[in-house]
């Protein structure tokens, strides 16, 4: 089966887990490869050919590294920021951040942890322009196998399941009463209609009530959520139980700070719709994007390998009379 066509983008998912492997190895260590990631996200093949070099002894186990994934799904937010709002100043410009908007919720079909779910305009004037620049993008996305090179956009979801959760998902939008105002339901692509390929979606009046908010669609399915103000933007993702990625577009500097310094999300992108840090920076989420205590990458990656000892030394000339009771015991 040509996984392009049927199912998963075939070099992303191999992606996940083979960059756990430079700080394995780099620590000397035996890289700890999922049965999961092996099969799912990659191929067993390519683990097998890793753990059969005799420079590099391992085995595949049914879990995944201790820091390597999430214990649920991740939520991304996008904060806008309307003219007008006090202390703020004005927003970025609505043409840069419609374009990242459509780049980081429709790229690699919506499933990637990063990708961005939910975009909360602030204000109803800036809630309508930013509909209004996204609705012919959306429109405009091409889908197809990813073997069709650059003239295809995203290709199909992982798994017909998956393609039938998106679906189930996007009606239980319609049904609560959000506004779809990109239908990509009928989506149909000829001479693969067996495939996944999901079309594109955008909601418009979503509200944290409702399911497309509350659970992660992991599609081709951007909801708009409007705020009234920035203490209620903010709010949403902090409130919320999974703290993967959130972005803020503002031509503030002030607002940039009090955003990256308050919210309680793992990583944080100003202007930036996806940040995932370069690889010397650790990379993870907070809340319930999160299992155990350390991230991945960067420091965080040596950390996991390493044990801390604590040794406390004096010389021969130290103690010459009675004990000493108390701590510290050097002064």
């Amino acid at each position: 089966r040509d996984d392009s066509v049927r199912g998963r983008p075939a070099l992303y998912g191999r992606l996940v887990w083979r960059r756990r492997l430079a700080p394995d190895l780099a620590a000397g260590r035996r890289p700890q490869l999922s049965l999961l990631s092996a099969q799912l996200l990659g191929r067993r093949s390519d683990a097998e050919v890793l753990l059969d070099d005799d420079r590099c002894p391992g085995n595949l186990t049914v879990g995944g590294s201790q820091n390597g994934g999430c214990a649920g799904p991740d939520r991304a937010f996008s904060l806008r920021l309307r003219p007008d709002q006090h202390r703020l100043g004005r927003a970025a410009p609505d043409d840069p951040a419609a374009d990242a908007l459509v780049g980081a919720g429709y790229g690699a079909a919506g499933e990637r942890c990063m990708a961005i779910s939910v975009a909360v305009p602030v204000g109803d004037e800036t809630a309508d322009r930013l509909i209004e620049k996204l609705v012919p993008r959306v429109e405009a996305l091409k889908v197809g196998p990813y073997t069709s090179g650059k003239d295809v956009d995203y290709g199909p979801v992982v798994t017909a399941a998956a393609k039938a959760n998106i679906e189930r998902l996007v009606q239980t939008g319609i049904d609560q009463g959000a506004e779809l105002v990109v239908d990509g339901r009928n989506f149909s692509l000829q001479g693969y209609e067996d495939g996944f390929f999901v079309g594109p979606h955008l909601f418009d009046r979503a509200t944290k009530d409702m399911d497309i908010y509350k659970h992660e669609i992991f599609g081709p399915v951007l909801t708009c959520v409007r705020a009234q103000s920035y203490e209620e933007a903010i709010g949403l993702a902090m409130d919320h139980e999974y703290g993967n990625g959130t972005a803020i577009f503002t031509r503030d500097g002030d607002a940039a700070r009090d955003f990256a310094n308050r919210i309680n999300v793992g990583m944080v992108g100003i202007n930036v719709p996806i940040p995932v840090p370069l690889a010397y920076h650790t990379f993870g989420g907070w809340k319930k994007s999160v299992f155990g205590d350390l991230n991945q990458h960067g420091p965080d990656a040596f950390k996991f390998y390493t044990r801390t000892k604590t040794v406390t030394a004096r010389g021969p000339s130290g103690i010459k009379e009675g004990g000493e009771f108390s701590i510290p015991v050097m002064e």
